[in-house]
């Protein structure tokens, strides 16, 4: 289930308020006493993660968890940190991270208990089944929350710097890969994800991704550019391609370098001007658990 709404943080009794941890999304599944963790596309996390090779020990019975991965620095979730343990192959490099950065599961809702589909349950009554299956120590723990007062929950984000809350609906059920208006971000930045479909080189050492995003007709829809210096995985992941991928070459385009496949990035912002635009945009990082064609006009979610 995925967030379906972004909106300023509000207070209502029929709503739970929870930290929006800047992690990546992953779902633990227990089974015979084997425990895997799986990014939400289905891709296997586990053999990046060997300080979470425990916490199934942590689990009391077979079941499937939803939750966040991430990893904590300087006292705030450190997105940077978790993608770039998601990348890693070398054994080395991964077993020092493990050691130097590691990661911490916090579950946020279940979805099976011991072969029972909890789905369709309200959410308050998951949240009271995952409570019961969970020991809690410093690589997993379940999310707190609070009921109503989504306001001054948020409040508290800003000075402590986090990135914000997540509202959920407290008879919410749970509709697996589905966009829900149940659960409601309330961020202090914005961000969202976008094709990546090329580059213009710049002076200095810079260069201008070219961001894309699909409408409701599955046509892909020019969005912009963000600039940053130039990242050492664009030479390994931004293979060219022979054309523009647009029906017609937007504006400032014309010494671009396309991409073929195109890859998927993350944008913080401010906000989205009248007519689109995003202002201040920064690059965050890749999305390894994303499909370009999830990333959809905001409008059009």
């Amino acid at each position: 289930m995925l967030i379906g709404a972004q909106q300023p943080a509000f207070d209502d009794p029929d709503f739970i308020f929870e930290l929006k941890l800047d992690g990546i999304r992953c779902i633990v599944c227990k089974n015979e006493g084997k425990t895997q963790l799986y990014n939400k596309r289905g891709h296997l996390l586990s053999q990046h993660f060997p300080e979470l090779d425990k916490i199934g020990e942590r689990i009391k019975k077979d079941c499937v968890l939803d939750g966040e991965l991430y990893v904590f620095r300087e006292g705030i979730t450190d997105f940077f940190a978790i993608q770039k343990r998601v990348t890693l192959s070398d054994p080395f490099r991964i077993d020092m991270l493990s050691q130097e950065q590691p990661a911490t599961f916090t579950a946020f809702d279940i979805l099976n208990s011991e072969g029972q589909d909890l789905t369709a349950m309200p959410l308050m009554a998951r949240k009271q089944i995952l409570n019961e299956h969970i020991a809690e120590d410093e690589r997993i723990n379940v999310s707190r929350f609070v009921q109503e007062h989504g306001v001054h929950l948020f409040a508290l984000t800003k000075e402590t710097k986090l990135e914000g809350i997540v509202a959920k609906r407290c008879s919410s059920r749970y509709h697996p890969g589905r966009r829900s208006k149940d659960w409601i971000k309330c961020k202090n930045l914005m961000d969202d994800d976008f094709v990546i479909v090329g580059m213009i080189p710049k002076d200095s050492g810079m260069t201008s991704l070219i961001l894309a995003q699909y409408d409701k007709d599955g046509t892909l829809i020019y969005r912009g550019h963000v600039t940053l210096g130039v990242p050492a995985w664009l030479s390994e992941r931004g293979a060219k391609a022979a054309r523009c991928p647009f029906s017609a070459l937007p504006p400032g385009n014309e010494g671009a370098v396309w991409f073929d496949p195109p890859l998927v990035g993350t944008v913080r912002f401010m906000h989205y001007t009248r007519s689109g635009q995003m202002r201040q945009p920064v690059f965050k990082g890749l999305r390894e658990d994303k499909l370009p064609w999830e990333c959809v006009i905001p409008s059009e979610k």
